[in-house]
């Protein structure tokens, strides 16, 4: 049996804003599947980042799919405008959907993939009536907000609970990890279950450059695959 593919999602919180094309390009160039992109709101977590018009002016600049991640209040107003931005996968916060059903229609119905996220509080169980609408699940590693925090080690047997749910229903749907995901946890992820991993400061702050970066999680993270 050939190992699962993993797939790299560069995360352009940690990039320079004075020149995201560029470090959109590195990442392409460097063989990155998905470009992650964190959309914050200064209400559901602390900090603030990006909207639309920043997804639109990257999906002028890239080939790759956007995996947009809506860390926001009542993302269901702004479904829309991220579609027509040119979103290819958008993830919502499980907390932040009073009607999660609802939101997974408007998705798929605006023809995008749908996600959801879950923060390090938050059960899996949060997602189990709703596996057969996802497209992506996401765990994140880290409390959400901020680029560069620690990766929290009693996530990975969560990662592996998520798998197992997925698997058992017989989900097509993409495990992914975001937070603290470098070459020193890569392999720890796969082997509990995850398939894309999400790395911020671990590429676009690396000493050794974009690419190197990339490979070297690609290099680890295959090497952990069961």
């Amino acid at each position: 049996m050939s190992p699962p593919t993993v797939r790299i999602a560069p995360s352009i919180l940690s990039a320079d804003y004075a020149r995201l094309a560029d470090a959109v390009a590195e990442a392409e160039a460097a063989g990155a599947d998905y470009i992650h992109v964190d959309v914050m709101d200064g209400r559901y977590v602390p900090n603030i980042t990006v909207g639309p018009p920043v997804v639109a002016a990257l999906r002028r600049v890239t080939r790759l799919p956007l995996d947009v991640h809506l860390m926001i209040v009542e993302p269901e107003r702004h479904l829309e405008q991220f579609a027509e931005a040119g979103a290819d996968i958008l993830t919502v916060q499980v907390e932040a959907c009073r009607h999660l059903h609802r939101v997974l229609q408007s998705l798929h119905s605006l023809g995008v993939r749908a996600g959801v996220a879950l923060n390090p509080a938050t059960p899996p169980v949060a997602i189990s009536q709703v596996l057969g609408d996802l497209d992506l699940v996401l765990v994140m590693t880290v409390n959400p907000g901020f680029g560069g925090q620690p990766f929290i080690p009693t996530m990975l047997p969560k990662i592996a609970e998520v798998r197992h749910m997925l698997d058992e229903a017989g989900s097509l749907a993409e495990l992914e990890v975001d937070g603290g995901i470098g070459p020193q946890t890569a392999a720890q992820v796969v082997r509990a279950g995850a398939r894309v991993l999400v790395a911020g400061a671990a590429i676009f702050e690396a000493a050794e450059g974009v690419a190197p970066a990339v490979q070297a999680i690609r290099s680890v993270a295959e090497a952990g695959s069961p």
